[in-house]
């Protein structure tokens, strides 16, 4: 039985690594790197504006009853007030959070037809998910709320 034993100078050593990674290493930092760029463009894709043409634009089909407050590349907040017996036509909300102003009650109808009665307490605020609606306010008192909405 005869044995063999390679002797690599540390040059040599270092040589290998550097050209193969050590132990692999090389190929786990590619698949890393390849990792990071998949997530940041797909997070990239998520965190899209909303389309500056979309129809259903609360601030274009709700004029009358929304105004912007402060848009940047992270939010857009929205000054919502509704007046009594008034309907906002069917129009599309990015995901956030609500902050109602006043006590009021109101009725929506979701773009698939779910329809939802709520009341809204002042001082108190919620998270809303994105959502295509039309809403009445059904109460004795205007609505006021400021929303949130996060882009991305």
């Amino acid at each position: 039985m005869k044995i063999a034993f390679s002797i690599r100078t540390r040059a040599q050593r270092s040589r290998g690594r550097a050209l193969l990674g050590s132990s692999g290493r090389g190929r786990r930092y590619a698949l890393r790197i390849s990792t990071l760029i998949v997530v940041c463009l797909t997070a990239a894709w998520i965190a899209l504006p909303q389309a500056a043409d979309d129809p259903l634009d609360s601030l274009k089909v709700c004029k009358d009853t929304q105004h912007l407050i402060l848009e940047n590349q992270f939010v857009r907040v929205i000054d919502d007030q509704i007046p009594i017996g008034a309907t906002e036509p069917l129009h599309r909300h990015r995901h956030g959070v609500v902050v109602y102003v006043n006590t009021y009650t109101n009725e929506q109808i979701s773009q698939d037809g779910k329809r939802t009665v709520g009341e809204r307490k002042a001082g108190t605020a919620s998270w809303s998910d994105e959502t295509v609606h039309t809403v009445k306010n059904i109460g004795t008192t205007p609505s006021h709320a400021i929303r949130i909405e996060l882009k991305y």
